[in-house]
């Protein structure tokens, strides 16, 4: 299998976005999947360490993955625009998957504010297939749309976290609709600090069997 790591500048609703894609160079190109990165104004970038572990995971399991900077970081032009831009942002990233790869399955996944992003987006469009949560701030952001939201979640919660405190996602978990997971990544802090192998399983012991189509 041979495999490229792309840097790429596409466009977006406030100037350029910087992105990476991972893809194979073997076609067909089945499975898509965009992940976002944590907050921007405390470091969030695409580089980030757990985003880049999420897209890695998600490449080796067989799809083509792209992450990129929200507006106002590293090469993408913009500013920060309080959750509201970023949602734009990501939609045009994944319009552009869209377009890159016809007719292939698309997975949406993000970690911390990211993962706030991906739902709302996840939420606004029937077309994901599948939506990945690491750290969701529940107490922070509000994710009410998932409660009526029936597109399939993989939600990752490192016990340890006390940025987004796992007390916090099981008072707020069982009222977001059906079909969820909920997988809690054992002495995990945030950011996974040590526990980025747990959390690579964790998505793949979650979904591999969908990766491959099986479920």
């Amino acid at each position: 299998m041979v495999t490229r790591l792309q840097h790429l500048t596409l466009a977006g609703p406030a100037g350029t976005i910087e992105a990476v894609l991972h893809e194979r160079e073997a076609r067909p190109h089945e499975l898509t999947a965009v992940v976002c990165h944590p907050h921007p104004m405390y470091g969030g970038t695409l580089h980030n360490k757990v985003v880049h572990r999420v897209a890695s995971t998600l490449h080796e399991m067989g799809a083509e993955v792209l992450r990129f900077n929200f507006r106002g970081v590293g090469r993408s032009e913009g500013v920060h625009d309080e959750g509201i831009g970023e949602l734009e942002d990501a939609r045009a990233v994944v319009q552009w998957m869209r377009t890159r790869y016809p007719g292939a399955r698309l997975w949406l996944g993000g970690f911390s504010f990211g993962a706030w992003i991906a739902a709302r987006l996840a939420a606004s469009d029937p077309r994901i297939e599948r939506l990945i949560l690491v750290a969701p701030p529940v107490t922070r952001s509000g994710f009410g749309v998932l409660r009526h939201c029936a597109v399939p979640k993989l939600v990752i919660q490192g016990s340890a976290d006390t940025v987004c405190p796992p007390a916090d996602l099981e008072r707020e978990f069982p009222q977001w609709a059906e079909p969820k997971t909920l997988v809690m990544v054992p002495d995990a802090s945030h950011f996974f600090d040590r526990q980025l192998g747990p959390l690579g399983s964790a998505i793949h012991d979650s979904l591999a069997a969908a990766a491959r189509g099986a479920a």
